[in-house]
């Protein structure tokens, strides 16, 4: 495997730290090859505006997905972007690892996605989306902590299913751009249990990472299932 970690903690030391660094050296160790992006550690800018460009395309006013477009099309985006497409470009499993904070993303991984995932094309547009997108045939994951305890994360706990909190990011983000999204790996207040239970979720971990091409994926409709409307067809009978 050619696995890209993007990585979104400020802190080495916290549990996201421990699992980046579980799954690299699990993997290195399997002999697969291992990318991360340490977006802190990188001081990557989160902000999308006419900095992500160094081609104009309007002047005057700013739509982004015009410039991204534009810049697609004449070879200008900014180097920091260039280099992490190159990344996703040549892995075939992405994980992006993380905190769950206040039911999404931390900004500055938000801000790679929103930078990033540029259209015209390059990641989305002009017909590859879903199942028919430029990634198709890649894997993604999400590798996360969550404060709170799983029974707070269930159907009727009092912060709902977990998989309607990542839906945007899964559905929305990950198999928007055409990867298979495979199931998230969740660990649950990692900072209020036991050392034993910590060393137990990190090889849990290295197992999943290991285990990727065949872990359990989530299933979405297909673009066929779809009418011209975008709504899902009747099922016959």
């Amino acid at each position: 495997m050619r696995v890209f970690i993007v990585h979104a903690h400020p802190e080495p030391k916290s549990f996201n730290g421990a699992m980046t660094r579980a799954a690299r050296e699990a993997l290195t160790a399997a002999g697969h090859e291992v990318v991360v992006s340490d977006l802190y550690a990188m001081g990557f800018n989160p902000v999308s505006d006419r900095r992500n460009f160094t081609t104009v395309a309007d002047p005057d006013t700013y739509r982004q997905q015009n410039e991204e477009a534009y810049a697609v099309a004449h070879d200008g985006l900014a180097a920091d972007i260039t280099a992490e497409l190159a990344k996703l470009d040549w892995c075939d499993t992405l994980i992006l690892q993380f905190p769950l904070w206040w039911f999404g993303l931390p900004a500055i991984l938000k801000g790679w996605i929103d930078r990033v995932f540029v259209s015209g094309g390059r990641v989305y547009g002009g017909g590859r989306w879903y199942d028919n997108g430029v990634f198709a045939g890649k894997r993604a994951m999400c590798a996360l902590t969550i404060g709170g305890a799983a029974s707070m994360y269930s159907e009727h706990g009092l912060s709902g299913p977990i998989g309607s909190i990542l839906y945007p990011v899964n559905h929305g983000m990950l198999y928007f751009t055409g990867f298979t999204v495979v199931e998230p790996f969740l660990v649950h207040a990692p900072v209020r249990i036991s050392a034993e239970d910590r060393a137990a979720h990190l090889a849990r971990y290295r197992a999943r990472v290991l285990d990727l091409p065949a872990a359990p994926v989530i299933s979405y409709p297909k673009l066929a299932d779809y009418d011209e409307r975008m709504v899902l067809k009747a099922p016959p009978g």
